[in-house]
């Protein structure tokens, strides 16, 4: 299975029109979230047809990109939320503009999962890479990023700030986001690839 030119081409346009309006609105640093790093990594993923590079950022986002998009369906639906993670989009001083290019979130699950069905699942590399990633990213996040940004939640989980000191926190948080988002993501795609 391929996927095909016109796809890649879309898809790299619209993820480079995203990440224009996100730098001019939000800044630098929100490409920090675990979700654009995904967002963007899947340009040169698509483009190089890397199994390994698809998986790595299957395995970081999918389950975290399934709540957010569970959450934001039964708030559509129902006006109810389980998690934070959506409320930016129901802010109505928040251009709609953000709003609707925030759905990225939705399209992104797809295409991932998509590179990882025609380029197969690297078992190999996939958590490790996630792993790499996170141990990257959530410094970054904490020391770049600010109290108020709260990238990755490295400054606290929540609204409740985290009392612990900040190398502790982001142990805890790694360890976190390994044995509960990472490894049951890798266990379920290496049952479904087989």
């Amino acid at each position: 299975m391929s996927i095909p030119l016109w796809f890649k081409l879309a898809w790299t346009t619209f993820v480079l029109y995203v990440m224009v309006v996100w730098w001019r609105h939000y800044g630098w640093r929100n490409f920090l979230w675990f979700s654009d790093i995904a967002f963007l990594g899947s340009v040169p993923a698509l483009w190089l047809e890397s199994a390994a590079l698809a998986s790595a950022l299957v395995v970081s986002v999918l389950l975290p990109e399934l709540v957010w998009n569970l959450d934001f369906a039964l708030r559509l639906l129902s006006g109810r939320r389980f998690t934070p993670l959506t409320d930016y989009m129901f802010e109505r001083e928040r251009p709609l503009l953000l709003r609707g290019l925030s759905l990225f979130h939705v399209l992104l699950p797809p295409v991932l999962l998509w590179m990882v069905a025609a380029w197969g699942y690297d078992a190999a590399v996939a958590l490790p890479g996630a792993m790499l990633l996170a141990a990257c990213a959530l410094p970054c996040s904490r020391y770049l990023g600010t109290p108020a940004q709260n990238i990755n939640w490295t400054h606290a989980f929540g609204r409740r700030p985290v009392r612990w000191p900040a190398w502790c926190y982001l142990v805890a948080l790694f360890a976190g986001f390994v044995l509960l988002v990472y490894v049951p993501t890798d266990l379920l795609l290496r049952a479904i690839a087989r």
